[in-house]
């Protein structure tokens, strides 16, 4: 088959190199799948930076998500052949998305709605899983509160966003210049801070009358971070989702006691399988609803994947890109 390989630590379009390699060996859990569309993330850029915690060594395939048919389910009689699906990939295993077969693992792979198209799957499993653990199960967001979402142009933030508004709350995004910010007023959010021009922390004081939000969603990190205590109301919640500046940063335990705020750490872990099927039910009827739907801004041939971890790598891109394996984009 052809895969890109990540070959060294360096940028996309230094390291990534087209083989011709083998098919994807059995690895327990996982099922072997033909890829039909990537997903395009942040993380694939990092893996190639050798910056993200979860990497094989070089050589190996990234790319987090896929959508793809199912070519050997590896004995698990909850698939069949020919059925597809979506999920994360086994690209800690060194066979992820950018390739023309993956490995996805068993827990997280779900077959795919009708109406939903392979592009749309190869970006829904881990941003709208994300955002509804963030909000849902881990930060308890309840109608009539008010969602500050920082990264609200990119994929995660967008769900974020979009999920907000599902559950009935006041979101305010923030976002660099007027392309992104008027993208996140699509998105659904009730008002924007384009931080390119305004300090967030003061934009949202002015937007909630001095009593600042009650939860903040931040795949961003760093200064970001450390700044958005400073938008909590008494008894609000940070939710840690990343860092996407490319530093993590800490919170005073004083700050938090004394206004009795919360730091509340994300990962797109459920527990259970019954758990983690449940929540994707309800993704699905929210998606059947209308009320959330991936943003593809931009699609690429398999040929060009350097491109749009490039294109992503310098905040080009506004939502979500994918990579098609049919090759039109």
């Amino acid at each position: 088959m052809k895969a890109w390989v990540v070959t060294k630590t360096g940028k996309p379009e230094d390291v990534l190199k087209i083989v011709d390699r083998a098919l994807p060996d059995r690895v327990h859990g996982t099922l072997r799948v033909r890829v039909l569309a990537a997903g395009v993330g942040l993380p694939d850029v990092l893996m190639c930076q050798g910056n993200y915690p979860f990497k094989p060594e070089p050589p190996f395939t990234n790319g987090q998500e896929v959508c793809g048919v199912i070519t050997d389910t590896n004995g698990n009689d909850a698939f069949h052949t020919g059925q597809r699906v979506m999920g994360v990939t086994a690209f800690i295993e060194g066979y992820g998305g950018f390739a023309e077969e993956a490995l996805v693992y068993e827990h997280n792979a779900f077959a795919v709605p009708a109406d939903m198209s392979d592009a749309e799957a190869a970006v829904f499993s881990i941003a709208y899983r994300t955002g509804y653990v963030a909000l849902v199960i881990r930060g308890q967001m309840k109608a009539g509160e008010t969602l500050l979402v920082h990264g609200a142009a990119g994929g995660t933030g967008a769900a974020a966003i979009q999920l907000g508004k599902a559950l009935g709350g006041r979101v305010i995004a923030v976002a660099s210049g007027a392309l992104k910010t008027q993208k996140c007023l699509g998105f659904g959010a009730d008002e924007v801070v384009d931080s390119s021009r305004e300090d967030f922390v003061e934009r949202v004081h002015a937007l909630t009358g001095g009593a600042g939000v009650d939860l903040i969603y931040d795949p961003v990190g760093g200064d970001t971070f450390s700044r958005s205590l400073n938008c909590l109301n008494f008894g609000g919640r940070l939710l840690a989702i990343g860092f996407a500046s490319g530093a993590w940063s800490d919170a005073p335990t004083q700050d938090l006691v004394l206004n009795n705020r919360s730091v509340i750490g994300v990962l797109a872990v459920v527990p259970t399988l019954e758990m983690s099927q449940a929540v994707q039910r309800e993704l699905y009827a929210l998606y059947a609803q209308g009320k959330i739907s991936p943003h593809i801004e931009s699609s690429y041939r398999f040929e060009a994947l350097p491109c749009a971890l490039t294109d992503l790598a310098e905040r080009r891109i506004i939502g979500r890109s994918v990579i098609l394996m049919d090759g039109k984009g």
